[in-house]
């Protein structure tokens, strides 16, 4: 089994194979149940009141003295240890101090004994020196502490100004560098803008001598051309203007005579008529007879195949077609007369009738 222990204890394992005990300051250790055994004893410091009442001294003179005393067992001393455990071990707290009390107690009374009471008060003053030296030697060593914090404050205040300050000044320096170097870049600056200038001058003059002088001479030619061509459309557009006007003029005085010569023949043919109506109507029907007849032969003319379809008895081919025709054309007086009620075969064999 593994036992554990604070750094205020201590464990001590005997028995088998444990020879001599081992001996575990605040750690832990692995023991054999029934045959190894485990205790423990306690580090803690222990302080104590040491009266010694009545005592006296080597001149016979009575005195009491009262000590305080710390006791406590150094578990890192291998020595001391094993010696605490062969005095102590198996023991309580409370008892352990009582035996340190009592050992302390005669230590203490033995000394006293031996001792005048002008040693023990020199020892005390003795002691009081050495304190109060020790307290001077403190004050002395504080006093210097305190006075070497503030001349080192101090020393470094001036070094950290005296940085500050170069670096002040070097940031300084690096300014009137800087403006110094821009106002260089600005005086060169202005002198290309002043070459810079010049050049343009030369090559607006150079542009002007040889590209716009020329140029205008050449617009002004061209707007003297297209004014001279301005001026020939717009005559060519009067006078192109006047022959539609004349043009128009003669078209309508050549329909007015149409027309008037046309109203005239009507009138003629009306009066024809009046004169000769039968006749009259017979001509004019005779007149576009031809025209009829073209327009029913028209469609053959355009035709480019015609398929014809016989059933086997009659004339076929080109004659065919043409008695189509042939027969269309023999209806034709018969069609007229349906439509106008004049008869083209009995008109032919009446005679004239005059107004």
């Amino acid at each position: 089994m593994f036992f554990t222990c604070g750094p205020n204890e201590a464990m001590v394992v005997s028995g088998f194979c444990r020879s001599p005990p081992v001996m575990v300051a605040g750690g832990r250790v692995f023991v054999l149940p029934c045959i190894q055994q485990i205790q423990r004893i306690s580090l803690n410091t222990l302080t104590l009141n040491v009266k010694s009442e009545k005592v006296y001294t080597r001149h016979g003179v009575p005195i009491s003295v009262t000590g305080i005393a710390q006791v406590k067992i150094q578990g890192q001393n291998k020595e001391m240890l094993a010696a605490a455990c062969q005095m102590f071990l198996g023991k309580t707290e409370a008892e352990i101090a009582h035996i340190a009390l009592e050992t302390l107690e005669g230590h203490q009374r033995a000394i006293m004994a031996h001792m005048t009471v002008e040693e023990a008060k020199a020892k005390q003053e003795k002691v009081s020196a050495q304190y109060l030296s020790e307290i001077e030697m403190a004050k002395a060593q504080r006093d210097y502490e305190l006075k070497k914090a503030a001349y080192d404050i101090e020393v470094n205040t001036r070094r950290a100004q005296a940085d500050l300050a170069y670096q002040l000044q070097v940031a300084k320096t690096k300014q009137q560098i800087e403006e110094q170097r821009v106002q260089v870049q600005v005086v060169e600056r202005a002198q290309q803008v002043a070459v810079q200038e010049q050049e343009i001058a030369r090559r607006e003059k150079e542009l002007e001598a040889r590209v716009r002088k020329p140029a205008e001479a050449e617009r002004y030619k061209l707007e003297r051309l297209a004014e001279a061509e301005k001026s020939q459309l717009i005559m060519q557009a009067e006078a192109e203007a006047e022959s539609v006007r004349m043009r128009g003029e003669a078209e309508a005085f050549a329909i007015g005579a149409r027309a008037r010569a046309e109203a005239e023949q009507m009138a003629k043919k009306a009066e024809a008529f009046q004169l000769y109506q039968e006749a009259a109507q017979l001509d004019m029907l005779l007149e576009k007879l031809p025209q009829v007849a073209e327009e029913i032969s028209g469609p053959l003319t355009s035709a480019n195949k015609i398929t014809l379809v016989s059933s086997g008895g009659g004339t076929v081919g080109a004659a065919k077609v043409t008695g189509e025709v042939l027969d269309i054309l023999s209806r034709l007086p018969e069609s007229v007369e349906r439509l106008t009620g004049v008869s083209i075969s009995q008109v032919n064999h009446k005679p004239l009738r005059t107004a």
